[in-house]
């Protein structure tokens, strides 16, 4: 089932932080196999008939490009996927093309061991570059910066990490911004300002793939059946190269944090228990999740839920990541500035004020969509009723009538420079 518009539309970036990890490259393979009829958009919530005539972008619209350190080309990269059963036997060969366009638009990432001698500004300033030079090179209407990268620890201090730099470089290029992963991003002190005058639209924090998305679901089901949750302790085997990362503590910590809002959200209170996450190099991308629930019934009644999660990282996030760059694109094709906080369905830690529940969050976006389908492009109002009837309560996103004429300079100043080059 198709939700884009029969009308002519020009092509859309999905310029991946990450590029070329496992993650991005289904992202690009997917949306390939999907295009060409190859296999249905299984877990795409934007191809169920709720988004019907919301006018997103279609996929075939979708061109993607990205930063990253390593230098290993996606269709190599998509091969050993393919290999580890991540994607189907015999796909990256049928869309090598594809694999092979996205890869050319993949640019250096850093900071690297070899970038000490260049400055936040200057790196902030490079990464814009690289945005700009993408729209401008392919042609595109706008293009949605999605941060796809490995977890990096919490920061310390007041030096932007990685992913705020990344960020900021979104901001500076004038590029709604969706953070995938727990990292940072622009939630660092020194990015409010320019998170909150850019007049973009950003969503985020980490995607809810597996382990929370049963926890958003299971922690109001225990506060609406006047169940008393006791303890909540958990455990994830992972590999791939989000597992070698979490082996870090202070990654790993930044992970916990999201899994532990939602219970607390959910349930009221904070159960004991934790989280362990360790790193099982031999589960490459899959991953096994484990709760062990302990609670209370009717006389003090005491009880057990135990819950295991089986599943590929990768495959779970890829079509939520298509959902999030098509929503982030067209809410900036309607003129929407801000947190978008109707996206928080896909976030352990959402931005904005919103449910932490799945169910009122899932209600939360298909209002969302409503609004979305009352809007006309470039950011008009239809008049319809289901722009009345579309706003979801407690939402911080604005409606910005300039929105397409204005381009922010972004945060600590400065322009971009246009690059060189031919999109291919």
């Amino acid at each position: 089932m198709s939700t884009s518009s029969s009308l002519p539309r020009t092509r859309v970036g999905v310029w991946l932080i990450g590029a070329r990890g496992s993650v991005a490259t289904t992202v690009v393979a997917g949306c390939a196999a999907v295009t060409a009829g190859l296999h249905r958009p299984t877990g795409m919530v934007t191809e169920t008939p709720p988004f019907t005539d919301c006018d997103i972008p279609p996929l075939s619209s979708l061109v993607f490009g990205g930063h990253d350190t390593v230098d290993c080309p996606l269709p190599k990269r998509a091969e050993a996927l393919a290999a580890a059963g991540v994607l189907p036997y015999g796909l990256p060969s049928a869309i090598t093309a594809e694999l092979a366009a996205a890869d050319r638009e993949i640019r250096p990432g850093a900071p690297t061991a070899g970038d000490a001698t260049r400055t936040p500004e200057e790196l902030i300033a490079a990464f814009a570059a690289d945005i700009q030079d993408f729209v401008r090179r392919c042609d595109l209407t706008r293009a949605v910066v999605v941060n796809v990268a490995s977890t990096e620890p919490v920061p310390t201090g007041t030096a932007l990490p990685p992913s705020s730099l990344y960020a900021a470089a979104a901001l500076r290029a004038g590029c709604p911004y969706v953070n995938f992963t727990p990292s940072t991003g622009l939630h660092h002190p020194a990015l409010t300002h320019a998170a909150a005058t850019s007049g973009l639209p950003y969503a985020g924090r980490d995607g809810k793939t597996g382990q929370t998305l049963l926890r958003s679901v299971l922690g109001p089901m225990f506060t609406q059946r006047a169940l008393e949750v006791r303890a909540w302790s958990g455990t994830n085997l992972l590999g791939g190269g989000d597992g070698a990362s979490l082996a870090d503590p202070s990654a790993a910590a930044a992970k916990n944090a999201g899994k532990e809002r939602v219970l607390t959200d959910t349930l009221g209170t904070t159960p004991e228990g934790v989280v362990h996450i360790d790193d099982v190099p031999s589960l490459g991308d899959w991953k096994t999740a484990w709760d062990h629930i302990a609670f209370d019934g009717f006389l003090g009644t005491r009880m057990t839920l135990q819950t295991t999660w089986q599943g590929c990282d990768s495959a779970l996030a890829a079509p939520l990541i298509l959902d999030l760059a098509r929503l982030t694109a067209r809410a900036h094709e309607a003129g929407l500035f801000g947190p978008l906080s109707e996206l928080g369905f896909y976030f352990k830690d959402p931005l904005g004020d919103g449910p932490p529940g799945l169910g009122e969050q899932y209600a939360q976006l298909l209002a969302f969509a409503g609004r979305l389908r009352g809007r006309m492009r470039g950011g008009g109002e239809a008049g319809t009723a289901a722009t009345a009837e579309g706003v979801g309560r407690g939402s911080d996103t604005q409606m910005d009538p300039q929105a397409e004429e204005r381009r922010p300079s972004g945060p600590l100043g400065g322009h971009p420079s246009a690059g060189e080059g031919e999109c291919r």
